[in-house]
């Protein structure tokens, strides 16, 4: 498939952009950053995205979505990545989905219906430190009666405080296993605090959280393919966001190069800004195709999908870590005030780069997986 978007895709895109534009623009987010919001995002707004049937883009027809792909999901990540739109859109209808569709069973038949419809927030809970970490895992599961006992505390949880539903990964006897656990089991305490970006993300305490049998996702002991599905759309997920707030933090430059004067010239007529601008464009096109070319693996089902999407999110993370640094530099002191919003980019660039492993990280994993 060449990388550019169909006929279709396009469409959505060109119904998508102008949604998102005039109805979640970044005065959206400060609005919501200002008021102290304590949801974390705007429930009319999600209300609207129902209506327009985002949420349920990767469910399957089957479970009452729309059954599209990682690229078309794409699509929106990067209008929500280019105005800064907060939104549970990442980790409900693109990590949890790929969970629960590569599950089936009988969470899939509960929450994906409920996904596609709007109803229902999913969050993510997997990592446990600092970093992200997959690989170290402490959270355990035993059993206990017809089901199981989770002990262990989650970090860095995506509206873990006010989802419906979190995906935990636990340790059981012969592996890793998933678990839906709903938000009012008892046991489980969100402790939200307030990230960079403004978003909430919470450290979750599961003590002695009792579920039952049906709460497992998949198989005991053979939750480690779901996971990496997860990972991989949720990674795939972000790094086409973090293309959108460097392409969003390009453009408002670009504008900027254009309009502002200094010893009587605009200062995009200075050689040195353009040749800057010029690399930004380049090293920005180059992110946004390698993203698209693990959308596609993703989507074909590939065994060369996992070392693509590692090196999409570290190409992604560079790429909008240059557009957002470029972006405050070119506009001098001005971008160092919250008046404007190319800081706002940078602070949301800050929060991506972690989520679900860093620059570092994925380099990393490209190199393990080229055998280095």
């Amino acid at each position: 498939m060449p990388l550019y978007h169909n006929d279709d895709q396009a469409m959505l895109k060109d119904s998508v952009a102008p949604f998102v534009a005039e109805q979640a623009p970044v005065s959206h987010l400060r609005k919501l950053r200002d008021s102290a919001d304590a949801t974390g995002f705007s429930r009319d707004l999600w209300a609207q995205f129902t209506e327009m049937g985002l949420p349920g883009m990767l469910v399957p027809e089957a479970h009452g979505g729309l059954g599209m792909g990682h690229i078309e999901a794409g699509i929106v990540l990067e209008e929500i990545g280019r105005n800064l739109t907060p939104s549970p859109f990442l980790s409900t209808s693109v990590g949890a989905v790929a969970a629960l569709a590569k599950a089936g069973g009988t969470q899939a038949g509960r929450w994906l219906p409920a996904i596609a419809g709007g109803e229902a927030i999913v969050a993510l809970a997997i990592d446990e430190g600092a970093k992200h970490r997959p690989d170290r895992i402490a959270t355990t599961a035993t059993r206990a009666g017809n089901g199981f006992r989770l002990d262990g505390k989650k970090s860095f949880v995506l509206h873990g405080h006010v989802a419906d539903m979190s995906i935990v990964a636990a340790k059981t006897d012969g592996g890793i296993t998933l678990f839906a656990v709903p938000r009012d089991a008892k046991g489980v305490t969100a402790d939200p605090r307030r990230l960079v970006d403004s978003s909430l993300a919470s450290h979750v305490t599961l003590d002695g959280v009792e579920v039952d049998a049906d709460a497992v996702i998949g198989e005991v002991d053979a939750g480690g393919d779901i996971l990496d599905a997860l990972l991989a759309a949720t990674r795939t997920g972000a790094a086409a966001e973090m293309v959108g707030v460097g392409q969003g933090a390009m453009d408002m430059t670009v504008t900027y190069l254009k309009e502002r004067k200094q010893f009587g010239k605009l200062i995009g007529e200075f050689q040195g800004l353009q040749h800057r601008a010029a690399h930004l464009y380049g090293e920005m096109e180059v992110a946004r195709a390698t993203v698209m070319k693990a959308q596609e693996l993703l989507d074909q089902g590939s065994d060369g999908a996992k070392l693509m999407v590692s090196v999409a999110k570290a190409k992604a993370g560079r790429a909008a870590n240059l557009a957002v640094r470029e972006g405050v530099q070119m506009h001098g002191g001005i971008g160092m005030t919250d008046e404007y919003d190319i800081g706002l980019y940078m602070k949301r660039d800050r929060a991506l780069a972690e989520y679900m492993g860093d620059v570092h990280y994925h380099i990393d994993q490209v190199a393990r997986m080229n055998g280095y």
